[in-house]
């Protein structure tokens, strides 16, 4: 049964090979701004080795404590990976707070699926495991952006009663209530 954990050293192959899958289909690109863009521009090329691997871990783990050094203008964030046993199915970010560009495009939420795993409810499921997590750090509602065109995504925070409020530089925006 698939579950949203805390990153694990133990799923590095299926995570590797779900990063390959994205880059087949054009992520990592310099003009990728996902977060599974930039964990591929920045650490693609050191994956296969498990010490590199874990260290990875730590950072992803070490991003939601406050004081944890970051760039400037970025947040503290808890990543979730969903996973089915061993095999790594997709990734979800909770950003505990929003700046200004994150209020504009980026919302408190992310979530990616891997190809291979798409169309079989992952996402929806993901947003509603994460919704109490967000709850728990103090978001009574949580902003959640998808590109315009990506139909599956604005279903999958429609299906999690996300509320529209508008479009801004290209990005759906909904409000979702985390409250249990």
């Amino acid at each position: 049964m698939p579950e949203l954990i805390r990153p694990l050293e133990r799923v590095h192959r299926s995570f590797v090979a779900a990063m390959e899958e994205f880059r087949a289909e054009g992520r990592g690109a310099a003009d990728d701004l996902s977060m599974v863009g930039s964990e591929i521009r920045g650490h693609a090329d050191r994956w296969s080795d498990p010490a590199a691997f874990a260290g990875f871990v730590a950072t992803l783990l070490a991003d939601a404590e406050e004081e944890a050094p970051r760039p400037a203008g970025y947040v503290p964030g808890t990543t979730l990976w969903y996973v089915d046993g061993d095999d790594y199915l997709g990734r979800l970010a909770i950003r505990h707070r929003l700046t200004p560009k994150l209020l504009e495009v980026g919302g408190h939420i992310g979530y990616d699926v891997r190809p291979s795993a798409r169309r079989r409810g992952h996402a929806t499921a993901m947003l509603k495991a994460a919704l109490p997590l967000a709850y728990e750090l103090g978001i009574d509602s949580a902003l959640v952006t998808c590109d315009e065109d990506n139909l599956a995504s604005a279903k999958v925070i429609e299906h999690n009663g996300g509320v529209y409020e508008d479009s801004r530089s290209g990005k759906r925006r909904y409000w979702v209530s985390t409250s249990p």
